[in-house]
């Protein structure tokens, strides 16, 4: 869909009145994410993936252990991958909203269970049908929540959609909670989510914009920081976090990609970085406590 439609429709439901945009939006959302399950399987499992190798350079042992997910998202892939093939003792999975539905994830269970020869048992009781391992903790704020003990935490492609106060405030509460050891694992996708389904688009594109501009353009549908990687590196600091592993992608130069970010006229607020900092991309990032 191009942006500016895709913006639009978000603009529309956000003028709604609650909860009729929010019911809209989740219809509208569900059957988005619930198509090319198979593709949203493959494209976690390399996330799994490269969590687990991360894990192995730096001697992090996931079996057996206990894991906090912030972003529970739609369907829980990332956790079923931590339980099934993480071999995780425990999955607590948070997000703001309640997206789980027992019919998806019934749906859900019968794929995974195909395509990982994998059997899923199930408790008589639970409202989602998910294994006891895991535990959905739905409409909840993870800053205000009173978590479980965990050895990791770890989020994909969430922080980005996260305000720069509430990223303080959470792994300010990290810091106050976790055992001492642990680790806090990031998949941050910092590109212009736009870009993603309109290629015509630069995945820098919203980096024109001065924040009151952008803030007419995004929704609480489609909410974008824009932080670059030196302002997350600049949070985990402030809170003397140990930062044990860290890479991101560069736009290459003379590729497509190159070229559009190099005809976007940069907004000031954005000046005093150098063009690898502000392209920089799918960044995995390690915290220790």
């Amino acid at each position: 869909m191009n942006h500016k439609i895709k913006t639009s429709v978000f603009q529309f439901l956000s003028f709604l009145p609650n909860p009729l945009g929010v019911k809209l939006y989740h219809k509208l959302q569900y059957f988005s994410e619930n198509k090319n399950l198979n593709l949203k399987l493959k494209s976690s499992e390399n996330t799994f993936n490269s969590f687990l190798a991360i894990c192995k350079l730096l001697k992090i042992e996931p079996d057996n252990k206990s894991i906090i997910e912030i972003g529970s998202g739609w369907l829980p892939i990332i956790p079923y991958l931590f339980i099934f093939k993480g071999k995780a003792k425990r999955v607590y999975t948070y997000d703001l909203n309640e997206h789980y539905q027992e019919n998806s994830i019934v749906d859900f269970n019968a794929v995974f269970s195909k395509e990982y020869n994998q059997i899923i048992d199930i408790p008589k009781k639970g409202k989602y049908s998910l294994p006891k391992e895991l535990v959905y903790f739905p409409s909840q704020n993870i800053i205000t929540a009173e978590i479980p003990k965990a050895e990791i935490v770890f989020s994909r492609f969430v922080l980005e959609h996260v305000t720069p106060e509430d990223i303080a405030e959470m792994h300010t509460k990290f810091k106050n909670t976790l055992e001492k050891g642990s680790h806090i694992v990031h998949f941050i996708s910092p590109s212009d989510h736009r870009a993603y389904s309109d290629p015509s688009l630069s995945l820098h594109d919203f980096l024109k914009y001065d924040q009151k501009e952008w803030n007419r353009i995004q929704t609480k549908f489609d909410y974008h920081n824009r932080l670059r990687l030196p302002q997350y590196l600049e949070i985990f600091k402030s809170l003397d976090y140990e930062i044990i592993y860290l890479t991101f992608d560069s736009v290459k130069k003379d590729s497509e990609q190159h070229r559009l970010f190099k005809n976007i006229e940069i907004h000031s607020d954005y000046k005093n970085y150098s063009d690898e900092e502000l392209t920089a991309g799918n960044i995995n990032i390690v915290l220790k406590v």
